[in-house]
């Protein structure tokens, strides 16, 4: 175990699986205090378990990002079970849909706004004060590459991320000269058992994924760990309002 994160406290929304899970993990073994959130408790304790296996330290607190009272609560009881928040990765989000735009419904719309935007929005509104008292802190948000350009058959989705974005350099301009980074990192493909159960119900899909990579392979959730980690860092302490494509080269297409 590294020490990189010695002392700090890090606060992972989404961390029942995949990225976030990955995530969280890295965090403890670079020495953070990891708080794991997600409405999934047993993947979230799961998470939880996996880090207290390797030595490092983590408490689960379930959270519907989407609730202004269930985050409002999630940073309050972050706060009062480590003393501080030097790091939030606010990563919960819902999957892409898949239809035109014009065949789309408003619940499904509800659904991926209500937490890819409004929960980003509310995760930063809670934390942001209490780094601001703090004198500083480090926020990741995760958006996608399908907010950097059009993404056909998932228009919410893609607004969504765009959102994400533009939240995330507002905030990082609003709040620079206080001490917090704000930033992001944009995913392409990343190989979770979200993917492969798509991928198992239409194999020509995941072709289609892989394909789309220069790498020619899908990313790891490790992958983007270790981008959210060097943002958080103090290696990246000139860095804020970045969204930062970790994407096997699918935008320089």
């Amino acid at each position: 175990m590294t020490t990189r994160f010695s002392g700090k406290v890090a606060l992972v929304t989404g961390g029942a699986a995949g990225i976030g899970a990955a995530t969280a993990k890295a965090f403890a073994l670079e020495g953070a205090r990891v708080v794991v959130s997600d409405i999934d408790v047993q993947g979230g304790e799961g998470t939880v378990a996996a880090i207290a296996a390797a030595g490092g330290e983590a408490v689960f607190i379930p959270c519907d990002v989407s609730d202004n009272d269930a985050v409002s609560a999630l940073i309050e009881r972050s706060v009062a079970t480590w003393g501080r928040l030097d790091i939030a990765f606010n990563n919960a989000g819902v999957d892409i849909e898949k239809s035109k735009l014009a065949d789309g419904d408003v619940e499904t719309y509800d659904r991926i706004m209500d937490t890819n935007v409004r929960g980003v929005w509310l995760c930063m509104k809670h934390q942001i004060p209490v780094m601001l008292e703090q004198g500083g802190g480090a926020i990741v948000n995760t958006a996608s590459v399908a907010g950097l350009g059009a993404a056909p058959k998932m228009s919410i989705y893609s607004a969504s991320k765009h959102a994400v974005i533009g939240l995330t350099r507002s905030a990082a301009v609003e709040y620079a000269k206080k001490g917090i980074r704000v930033n992001a990192v944009c995913p392409a493909v990343i190989d979770t058992d979200m993917f492969r159960r798509a991928a198992a119900a239409d194999p020509r899909k995941a072709e289609m994924a892989v394909a789309m990579h220069p790498v020619g392979r899908l990313g790891q959730a490790e992958e983007i760990a270790e981008a959210v980690l060097y943002l958080c860092s103090d290696m990246a302490g000139f860095t804020t309002g970045v969204a930062l494509p970790v994407d096997g080269g699918s935008t320089a297409v």
